[in-house]
């Protein structure tokens, strides 16, 4: 067999988005070549802001095989997984930690796949390791993969460098329909009195202040429904002091490349959106991404951001709900907590044999914080695959 080529490029159209799409299987829409292409052509990735583009890519035969998406990055915003602590660590011993390597997504705390080889394992510990190699050989201090499925972790246990990766979990809150709930009424039915009784007033009082909900997708949004949609992002963004990333083409981008991925929840009064909600549609899976407002109505954010993505996943037959990171008032409304997994590569070896039971001490942490919140569970009874300690592997 012909000898695998490691290449880096610094921007995705230098890649066939055919070619780049043939290496997943098109259920997460984060890594499809047209949103991650769409982010670098249309000003949301930018050096000045840390990100650098710098994908790494497998080549056999002048036939792309395996690629990763990935970055330089000169801070650790946007990422999720937070590791300033390391920085100060890194600077404590007198070392630049900056620039380091990040294969993620860029502002999408999302679990999907990073090792991108069409399933082939043998590809994905190639990727691992010319991770690995390509960060040396640039002198960097460090390669990390954010929030990889549970399914790649052992692409990172089976590679030569397997013993340089460090693994890191945290918690989310996800929906997910077991085959049981046919509709919003059964998942109701599934939950404790009181969290039940919490939901249907939450959702009363919205419908009493006179608004009601329109949802568009991405082949019948207008010029309008888009704008309309990065003002609220821009509206939360300024109320938090945060710098938007994402620009109004992008949205229309998405529009015109992957408009079965958009979905848009506008909360409306008197015909006029006051707020809304701007979701990605996988093959299974609905992603909670931005929500933003202009008037402070009760429950408001419930209803646009979480039960009326539970109603859309009902009727459109999908069986998770992953609305975004944190944020324990979720567990309320249903979402239940699940692990989400990083790998990480250090240089140093010094801080990496230091960082090593770091790592295995924050993860005692974050099992005891899970299996803590599994113990207070909305549903009367636990449901199948989310309560157990076990269970919260995926």
């Amino acid at each position: 067999m012909s000898a695998l080529l490691a290449r880096t490029v610094a921007r995705l159209d230098e890649i066939e988005p055919a070619a780049w799409d043939r290496l997943h299987d098109g259920g997460n829409p984060f890594v499809r070549h047209a949103f991650l292409a769409g982010l670098e052509r249309h000003g949301c990735i930018q050096a000045e802001w840390g990100w650098t583009p710098r994908h790494l890519t497998l080549w056999r035969d002048g036939t792309l095989v395996a690629a990763a998406p990935g970055y330089l990055k000169e801070n650790s915003h946007g990422e999720f997984v937070f590791d300033h602590a390391w920085a100060r660590a890194y600077a404590s011993q007198g070392l630049a930690y900056f620039p380091k390597h990040l294969y993620a997504v860029p502002y999408s705390p999302v679990t999907g796949p990073r090792l991108l080889a069409a399933g082939d394992a043998g590809l994905e510990r190639a990727l691992v390791d010319a991770m690995a190699d390509d960060a040396a050989r640039m002198g960097n201090s460090s390669a990390h993969v954010n929030f990889h499925p549970a399914g790649q972790q052992g692409a990172f246990e089976d590679a030569e460098t397997s013993s340089q990766w460090l693994a890191r979990i945290d918690v989310q809150y996800h929906w997910t329909n077991h085959g049981d709930w046919e509709d919003f009424a059964a998942f109701l039915g599934a939950l404790s009195h009181k969290r039940r009784k919490n939901i249907r007033q939450e959702r009363a009082r919205v419908a009493a202040a006179g608004v009601s909900l329109r949802i568009v997708d991405g082949t019948s949004a207008t010029a309008e429904d888009l704008r309309q949609i990065h003002g609220f992002y821009l509206q939360t963004f300024a109320e938090y002091g945060n710098h938007p990333a994402l620009t109004l083409p992008f949205l229309h981008h998405l529009a015109a490349t992957m408009p079965e991925s958009i979905v848009l929840f506008f909360a409306e009064r008197e015909g006029r959106p006051i707020a809304g909600a701007l979701c990605l549609r996988g093959g299974d899976t609905l992603y909670g991404r931005y929500w933003g407002s202009i008037e402070d109505v009760p429950g408001l954010h419930f209803e646009t951001c979480y039960y009326q993505g539970i109603e859309y996943c009902l009727r459109e037959g999908l069986s998770r709900f992953e609305p975004g990171a944190q944020g324990e008032h979720k567990l309320a409304r249903g979402f239940l907590p699940v692990f989400v997994h990083s790998r990480h590569w250090i240089a140093e070896p010094v801080l990496r044999d230091a960082l090593r039971p770091w790592c295995a001490h924050e993860a005692e942490s974050v099992r005891s914080y899970a299996r803590t919140l599994s113990a207070h569970s909305p549903f009367k009874q636990a449901e199948p695959g989310q309560a157990a300690d076990a269970d919260l592997s995926s």
